[in-house]
């Protein structure tokens, strides 16, 4: 170090001072300045790069929110569908029951009225058998002597025993 003080030039001193002084103003020119803009350039870019990045998370939040939004009004339509079709299958059971109802009753009034009419035949018929064995009993009576009441008795009785009803 005493060397430096010893060898220590005033002249040189001034020299260096001037020339680094004049590469300063220099670099500060040509240099700084475009490494400045540069720097300040790629600033900008990342702050408009975060601002985007910061838009598209907002924006992704926005389309992640309207999917869910969709799917739950999706899920309320499915279920809304699956209500009404319920409904209308309740409502096609019912109909359809009702309407089994109605014509079995329909068929059973059916076969009453043909039973009815079935019985009304045979009510007739039989009357109609018991009027013609009504008047061949008389003809027979009457064929056969009328003196004898006993006679008369066992052959109406006879002739009754011969009947067979249906």
């Amino acid at each position: 170090m005493e060397q430096l003080i010893e060898d220590f030039s005033l002249g040189l001193f001034f020299w260096q001072s001037l020339l680094f002084i004049g590469l300063v103003l220099l670099l500060r020119k040509f240099a700084w300045k475009p490494i400045l803009g540069a720097v300040n350039e790629r600033e900008e870019g990342i702050k408009t790069a975060l601002a985007a990045a910061e838009d598209a998370k907002k924006e992704m939040q926005n389309v992640t929110a309207d999917s869910e939004k969709l799917l739950k009004e999706a899920r309320a339509e499915r279920e809304a569908m699956l209500k009404e079709a319920r409904e209308i299958k309740d409502k096609l059971i019912a109909d359809s029951k009702e309407l089994a109802k109605k014509e079995g009753d329909k068929m059973l009034k059916q076969a009453q009225a043909a039973i009815e009419s079935e019985k009304k035949a045979a009510v007739a018929d039989i009357k109609s058998q018991v009027a013609n064995l009504s008047v061949e009993i008389a003809e027979k009576v009457i064929k056969e002597q009328l003196s004898a009441k006993d006679k008369q008795l066992k052959l109406v009785e006879d002739m009754l025993g011969d009947i067979k009803l249906n």
